[in-house]
């Protein structure tokens, strides 16, 4: 079994558990309320942000050019491709790069992004490329579901999005990141893959959170105090 197919194991029955989750249903069947949606492309975007500095971590500790370059190419289709239909969605809903800027990091976001950074900080090239790898593809598997949906393509403002990540430009992304984390994982012992397992584990937990966040609104962590 190649590593990839070890960490699919491993994360699809939270990534599937997304399926149903009411942020995700709602983009499907076009019922989810814009403020969500609004709400949940700021956090994403400021997710992004930090997602493209685990891609630098990686040009950074990379030893073969090629990988540099993939790396590279890594960081410039998160703030160029993915970031565009962000940024596409949020002039369409009235968001200003000032309010981006003044929105909070939701606690949910900042946790998850920080532990990213941190797993690729004091690891190596497998922790760098396993951190990345749930929201890549876990993306890649929640569009891939939502596009069989019956009548999703009825609701053209949430197409959109979907179909952001079952293209082809998004299938190749993920492809390498799928690529990277064979390369570097293959032959790991098992007490490390174990390792691996946990931070693959944790990612996607942390996903289904994100969606909790956005369906909240953040409520869940600003109302508390």
């Amino acid at each position: 079994m190649k590593p990839s197919e070890r960490f699919y194991a491993v994360g699809m029955p939270v990534w599937q558990a997304c399926f149903d989750h009411p942020f995700v249903a709602g983009i499907g069947n076009g019922t989810l309320e814009v403020e969500k949606f609004r709400y949940y492309m700021i956090q994403d975007h400021k997710y992004l942000m930090q997602y493209a500095k685990v891609f630098a971590l990686g040009v950074v500790k990379a030893v073969d050019e090629g990988d540099m370059r993939t790396f590279g190419g890594l960081i410039q289709a998160t703030l160029d491709t993915e970031n565009a239909v962000h940024q596409a969605y949020l002039a369409e809903l009235g968001v200003t790069r000032e309010s981006i800027e003044s929105a909070p990091m939701a606690l949910n976001n900042k946790s998850y992004t920080d532990y990213m950074i941190a797993q690729a900080s004091k690891g190596g090239m497998p922790e760098i490329v396993v951190s990345v790898l749930a929201c890549s593809w876990s993306y890649k598997v929640i569009g891939d579901y939502l596009e069989t949906l019956p009548g999703f393509a009825s609701h053209p403002f949430y197409e959109r999005w979907v179909r952001m990540y079952t293209s082809e430009g998004y299938r190749a992304a993920n492809d390498q990141m799928i690529e990277l984390v064979d390369k570097y994982c293959t032959g790991l012992p098992e007490e490390h893959l174990q390792r691996l397992d946990q931070v693959l584990l944790d990612c996607s937990h942390y996903e289904y959170q994100f969606w909790d966040m956005a369906w909240s609104c953040g409520q869940s962590y600003t109302t508390v105090f």
